[in-house]
């Protein structure tokens, strides 16, 4: 990069970030952070547990942006500096030095403005996650397992903590149905990114005459909603079931019939808990994901309503994958909602889904 690109750059960026400064109405969230400091001072703060971590989560996201967007107006200030070295000393190790600066600065804007571009509601809420294996046995259910495991990384590189609500493990392998509470700032905001189908094209492990297989998972995501969020769900529409709960190896093993199975039966909606040991806790767990889905059903509808006035047409069909992760007889994964290409598929397994992730809300954002 030559020193008048790197000038052009810097200028670029500079403007993005008071882009971001007029966006992000600075002073009232610095004085919106000091009003949920001060609630958080009070005696009796921690009287409503509920109440009281909700004041922390506003004030940690608040924060978060204030925070972040000062570092990156603190760094290209700084760059500027380094530049100007650059042009007196002519220093070959401060000059790739400031190229390698200005990349991680530019990557760092990028991904400060995709969580600006987070505003819709319920974005910032934790998300629950469940996975499906479609028809197909023991393949579709490993399938679900690998997806499994990568949600959970790519949460682990988040620092968002994952919470199993529900597992039904598979008969030889896999897991026939799983339902995730990933906790974090945004985490429903990003996810929605992964709701709807995803497809695997690989050698079957389990076929012994090693035939290439395809295999589909469903993946649907919801924002998990406070009790304060208004749903009507009357008493005499849910049908609640209890048993004893299982899970993988073992885990969460009761000799109580701990586990709650709730049914809304004008929607057919079905919501299991297992994860607390108690029924009570099980229930109202269980209630707050028949919420979350009922919420979720209702923004479908009135989007295909937006659609249809639109006279845009989109299949909503197990075939309808949104994703392809292929194995064989080349590696690759591609997002068709996109177009986005990875040829490094064991990294994606491996939790990288940032590049799909982020391709896919900017292109809702057009």
């Amino acid at each position: 990069m030559e020193l008048s690109e790197i000038s052009n750059e810097l200028n670029k960026m500079s403007k993005r970030i008071e882009e971001f400064r007029g966006s992000l109405d600075l002073d009232d969230k610095k004085q919106r952070i000091k009003e949920l400091e001060q609630e958080m001072t009070s005696p009796d703060f921690w009287d409503n547990q509920q109440e009281a971590q909700k004041v922390i989560n506003e004030s940690n996201g608040l924060k978060s942006y204030v925070d972040k967007f000062e570092e990156l107006n603190e760094t290209v200030e700084n760059l500027k500096v380094s530049y100007e070295l650059v042009q007196e000393e002519n220093d070959e190790e401060l000059y790739a030095e400031l190229e390698n600066e200005i990349s991680a600065l530019r990557k760092n804007i990028n991904e400060f403005e995709l969580q600006l571009l987070l505003s819709d509601p319920y974005d910032a809420n934790n998300a629950i996650l469940e996975l499906h294996p479609g028809a197909g046995g023991t393949e579709s259910q490993d399938w679900a397992s690998m997806l499994l495991r990568m949600y959970q990384r790519w949460a682990d590189k988040r620092n968002f903590s994952v919470e199993t609500l529900d597992y039904l493990p598979g008969d030889e392998a896999g897991v026939k149905s799983v339902t995730l509470l990933i906790k974090g700032h945004n985490a429903y905001g990003y996810l929605k990114a992964e709701k709807g189908v995803h497809r695997l094209v690989r050698i079957s492990p389990f076929d012994s005459s090693g035939r290439r297989h395809t295999s589909f998972t469903s993946c649907d995501v919801m924002p998990e909603l406070s009790d304060d969020i208004d749903v009507d769900i009357k008493t005499e529409d849910i049908k609640i079931d209890t048993y004893r709960a299982s899970g993988a190896g073992g885990q969460h093993v009761n000799t109580t019939d701990s586990a709650v199975r709730i049914t809304h039966l004008p929607t057919k909606v079905i919501v299991t808990c297992q994860s607390e040991r108690s029924q009570i806790q099980n229930r109202e767990r269980a209630m707050k994901m028949l919420k979350a889905k009922l919420y979720q059903l209702e923004i479908e509808r009135q989007q295909q309503e937006v659609d249809e006035i639109r006279g845009e047409q989109k299949e909503i069909g197990w075939g309808s994958q949104i994703r392809s992760y292929v194995f064989h007889p080349y590696t690759m994964v591609k997002d068709h909602r996109t177009n986005v290409e990875v040829g490094n598929a064991q990294g994606v397994m491996d939790g990288d889904l940032d590049p799909f992730i982020d391709a896919y809300l900017r292109s809702r954002m057009n």
